[in-house]
């Protein structure tokens, strides 16, 4: 009858149903509880659903039964490896070497044991250095010897979360809380997560979590080393926002400055912060300097809309048409809810560069744009005064025929300017295409984030 229940359980084992293997070995435990095999195979299925703890019970019970029984004292040492126990692996392996000099399998644990140390030393010195991409590849090789240690799980996770890759930090530390609700390390990793992958109300969660992985685990120093600095980052963001709707620009600077000192690490926070003080800065009249931030908060962030949004129009302010008009464009393509209004804002950056690279009456006649038809009357006689062909008869080739060609520039400016119709095609750029009308642009308002 035992021995019934062991194949059933071997039958789904192969099948890896685990759990369905699992109480058709403890039911044949029951019938027969003096069978070191049975025992075995139980420790087995449980090492297969990362429960080691029961599996190493189960392993110590075998070789109690049966003190030459070696898959026992093989599994013994994996569940060692497992919780990252070395010593007491070697030492287990050790004695199956001395029971069975020929073990093979015991030859091949011992090496990895030793491979696993490296790696974990590796991953140390990685850590140290702040290169998480390769904590995260020791922690793969570590864990595909058998070292699959919540340790290591959540070590892989933590740098996965300073990675960016959230959703897989996520899943390690949801799959070590199923096995243990009270692991502080995997509800740390969780609040890291929604602390790095910031929006408006994943700080708040973050902050659940960091409050609650302290009360599990006072000592933790990189939580609070977090916990501290995401505080801070808050309170600083917050206070700069405040300066801003008050118009104190100045001190919102200053704050936002701050807050950017803060914590490097956490690109989604400092690409708003970016774009917070790039605000401000236009506000002061400062574009080139919230330029340079717009294009700071999109490094940190590439797909910010409103930041490119902003990066353009500031462009435009400045002159730079070309600019505008690639971040306009790609203002397009990402923001399809507001089609009308973007592809006026771009329709009008290219009119800009077009009128940017055309001729300038007004300055070919020395006037503005809001001149009177009597101040274009003088402006042209003046300036055809002095590049008229008769006045510059004795000077060099090269001389006169500068100023020839400027003298033809001062008849197509006057012939335009002097014209009421064709003066307002021109201030209107229906000589360069064209348009229907294109009375009033989007505005865009300030905001901060």
């Amino acid at each position: 009858m035992a021995e019934n229940k062991k194949d059933e359980g071997n039958k789904l084992y192969k099948l890896k149903k685990y759990s369905q293997a699992l109480p058709l070995y403890t039911e044949a435990i029951q019938l027969q509880p003096d069978n070191a095999s049975y025992y075995g195979n139980r420790s087995a299925c449980y090492m297969m659903l990362g429960q080691y703890k029961e599996a190493l019970e189960d392993a110590q019970k075998s070789i109690a039964i049966d003190p030459a029984f070696m898959k026992g004292y093989i599994r013994i040492a994996k569940c060692y490896i497992a919780f990252g126990d070395f010593s007491s692996a070697k030492i287990t392996l050790i004695k199956v070497k001395e029971l069975d000099p020929g073990n093979d399998v015991a030859d091949a644990e011992l090496k990895n044991v030793d491979s696993i140390i490296k790696f974990n030393e590796d991953a140390d010195k990685a850590y140290e250095k702040k290169d998480y991409r390769k904590v995260v590849y020791c922690m793969d090789r570590v864990m595909s010897l058998g070292a699959c240690s919540p340790v290591n799980k959540i070590k892989k996770a933590e740098c996965l979360a300073y990675l960016g890759r959230y959703d897989e930090a996520q899943n390690i530390a949801i799959d070590v809380l199923q096995l243990d609700k009270q692991n502080a390390d995997a509800i740390y990793v969780r609040g890291l997560c929604l602390y790095y992958g910031y929006s408006s109300d994943n700080i708040e969660r973050a902050f659940t979590h960091f409050q609650l992985a302290l009360k599990l685990a006072p000592d933790h120093s990189k939580l609070m080393e977090v916990y501290k600095k995401a505080k801070l980052l808050k309170q600083k963001k917050e206070e700069g926002n405040d300066a801003f709707k008050a118009s104190h620009f100045k001190e919102a600077y200053d704050l936002y400055t701050e807050a950017l000192e803060i914590d490097p690490n956490n690109n989604s926070m400092n690409a708003k912060l970016y774009f917070n003080r790039a605000t401000v800065l236009s506000k002061l009249g400062k574009l080139k300097e919230a330029v340079a931030d717009y294009t700071s908060a999109l490094k940190l962030d590439e797909k910010y809309l409103k930041a490119l949004t902003w990066r353009a129009w500031c462009y435009m302010q400045l002159g730079e048409y070309e600019e505008a008009v690639k971040d306009y464009t790609q203002v397009c393509k990402m923001d399809k809810s507001r089609k009308s209004e973007n592809e006026k804002l771009l329709h009008e950056a290219k009119l800009e560069l077009k009128r940017s690279k055309r001729k300038d009456y007004y300055k070919i006649l020395g006037i503005t744009k809001s001149a009177t038809t009597d101040e274009i009357k003088k402006a042209y006689r003046k300036r055809a005064l002095v590049h008229h062909p008769d006045r510059h008869a004795s000077a060099s080739e090269t001389e006169r025929l500068e100023q020839e060609k400027r003298f033809k520039e001062v008849g197509e400016a006057y012939g335009i300017l002097s014209d009421p119709k064709k003066r307002a095609r021109y201030d209107n750029g229906q000589d360069l295409e064209a348009m229907e009308d294109m009375s009033g642009t989007a505005n865009c308002g300030y905001f901060t984030t």
